[in-house]
C-alpha cells in the first residue's frame, strides 16, 4: 500500500477534541451545534482545539439551514475563514449551492481565495447537490483538496456504489473522505469497497467522541 489510510474526526466541543488527539486521530474537523449539523466554532474553541496539537479543520457555515447563502452570509464567511487562519487552523470545510441545487462556483471561489494555502475541504452539501458528477468536477476545479460525503445517501455505508464511482472518477485529483454513519465495525468495509483512502467521523458515546472508538476505528483499518 503506497499511502496511508487516515481517520479525520468531527468535533463539536473540546473535551471530543482532547479524545480524538487521546485516540490517535490524524486530523479533526471542528465545529459547534451538532444538533443542527454543526456551525461554525467560536474563536476560543478555535485556538483551543489547535493548542492541542492535532491538525484542525473549522468548519464555516453561518447558520442552519440551506447552502444557499445571502451576500452578507458570505462575508461573514470570509471573515470567519480570515479568523480561522490567524488562529492556526489547518484548514476550512465551506460548501455553498445555487438555488437550483448547482454548486455555487462564485461563492466557492471566493471562499478558496480567503483560504490561502489552507486546505480545504467541501462539506456535505454536496450530498444534496444535483448532479453529483458534474458537481464533483465543479468542485476540483475551484480548488478543493478533498471532499466530505455520504456519496448521497443516509450513511457512508449505504451510499458506497456512488462513493466508489466518486473515487474513480476523481482520480487522484481529489480525496473523496466518505463520512456519515461511520464507526469500528463498517469504517474498513467503506474504505476497501470504494477505495478512498480517508475516512471521517464522529466515533461519540455519551454525547462526546470515544477515544476508544477512535482506536478502534484505526485498528480496524488493516489491509484494504
Amino acid at each position: 500500500m503506497d499511502y496511508e489510510l487516515r481517520l479525520e474526526v468531527c468535533c463539536a466541543d473540546l473535551e471530543s477534541v482532547r479524545a480524538a488527539v487521546e485516540g490517535g486521530a490524524h486530523r479533526i474537523e471542528l465545529c459547534q451545534a451538532l444538533g443542527l449539523d454543526g456551525l461554525t466554532p467560536s474563536a476560543g474553541m478555535i485556538e483551543s482545539a489547535v493548542d492541542m496539537g492535532i491538525p484542525v479543520q473549522v468548519l464555516i457555515r453561518p447558520r442552519e439551514g440551506n447552502f444557499v447563502y445571502s451576500k452578507d452570509e458570505v462575508s461573514c464567511m470570509q471573515r470567519d475563514i480570515r479568523q480561522a487562519r490567524k488562529l492556526g487552523a489547518a484548514g476550512v470545510v465551506i460548501g455553498a449551492l445555487k438555488p437550483d441545487g448547482s454548486i455555487d462556483e462564485e461563492t466557492i471561489s471566493s471562499l478558496v481565495c480567503e483560504a490561502e494555502d489552507l486546505s480545504i475541504t467541501f462539506h456535505r452539501a454536496f450530498d444534496v447537490c444535483a448532479r453529483p458528477v458534474e458537481a464533483l468536477e465543479q468542485i476540483i476545479s475551484l480548488g478543493c483538496h478533498r471532499l466530505l460525503t455520504s456519496g448521497q445517501a443516509p450513511t457512508a455505508e449505504q451510499g458506497i456504489p456512488l462513493l466508489k464511482k466518486l473515487v474513480e472518477q476523481s482520480a487522484g485529483r481529489i480525496i473523496i473522505m466518505p463520512g456519515a454513519g461511520v464507526n469500528p465495525q463498517n469504517a474498513r468495509r467503506i474504505l476497501s469497497e470504494t477505495g478512498a483512502c480517508e475516512i471521517h467521523g464522529s466515533l461519540r458515546k455519551d454525547g462526546h467522541t470515544d477515544p476508544c472508538q477512535v482506536r478502534s476505528t484505526i485498528m480496524s483499518f488493516g489491509n484494504k
